[in-house]
């Protein structure tokens, strides 16, 4: 049985709705969302933004930031984000050299490398993750290049954030993914693939609910992943806060079911 988890909202998706932090929270606490996900820092001050969030009861759940900002500044990433009152950083994607590697051994140094910024963080309070895309999915020597990754740091130093549509995509089994990696992903993206030839306007992606996902399956299964926050994303919605309303509609229909 499904249980009720908290959803957040990846900011990502409503990039193009506005660049007024004060007023894209207003607009996620309107729709109802408890949570958010960063997309980096909005450039301002972290008072400001922890402000904002608890003028609208949002809290921070967690947050993206690109790799090279950690390699460049972790100490200033841990300290914005711990002064937000978030506490699970995740990076969104690799750099360009390992994202066009298809070498395991690639890969295993960049897992290496994330779980010893995954170390630092762990001692100042913060959890380090990684979200896929669809390009992990492909196999070398017989294995995923997630998985090479993966298990290429400790889980206490680096957890996965699945990205479910991502991973239909790249064509791998999400629940698979999601057995194997158990206990590891306390974050989960829930977003949706559209029927083939449907929303190409949206680069083929869908509301959660509406595509073509088995969310009767994905949903008991992340939890049993270790999900703590389901985080709706939208790639490319056409009207942003539509589309983070019908997903937020379709996952509280589905604890009703």
């Amino acid at each position: 049985m499904t249980r009720a988890l908290p959803i957040a909202v990846q900011l990502y998706t409503l990039r193009h709705h506005t660049t007024d932090f004060t007023q894209l929270i207003a607009t996620v606490a309107q729709v109802g969302y408890p949570g958010v996900e960063l997309l980096h820092d909005p450039g301002l001050d972290p008072a400001t933004v922890r402000a904002v969030l608890e003028a609208h009861r949002i809290q921070a759940v967690s947050a993206h930031v690109p790799y090279e900002r950690l390699v460049e500044d972790l100490d200033g990433v841990i300290g914005f984000h711990r002064a937000v009152g978030n506490h699970h950083v995740i990076v969104p994607s690799p750099p360009p050299a390992v994202r066009a590697s298809r070498d395991p051994e690639v890969y295993r140094e960049f897992g290496r490398a994330l779980g010893r910024l995954g170390a630092r963080c762990a001692a100042a309070g913060i959890s380090l993750g990684y979200h896929n895309h669809d390009w992990e999915m492909q196999s070398a020597q017989g294995r995923r290049l997630l998985d090479w990754l993966l298990e290429s740091a400790e889980p206490g130093h680096l957890f996965w954030e699945p990205d479910l549509a991502w991973v239909v995509r790249g064509g791998a089994d999400p629940l698979e993914l999601l057995a194997r990696h158990a206990g590891r992903c306390p974050r989960v993206h829930v977003k949706d693939l559209a029927h083939p030839g449907e929303n190409l306007e949206e680069q083929g992606w869908a509301d959660v609910g509406h595509g073509v996902l088995d969310w009767k399956a994905l949903l008991p299964a992340a939890q049993q992943a270790g999900a703590e926050w389901y985080i709706v994303e939208h790639d490319h919605p056409r009207d942003p806060v539509a589309s983070i309303r019908r997903s937020l509609a379709f996952l509280r229909d589905t604890w009703k079911g």
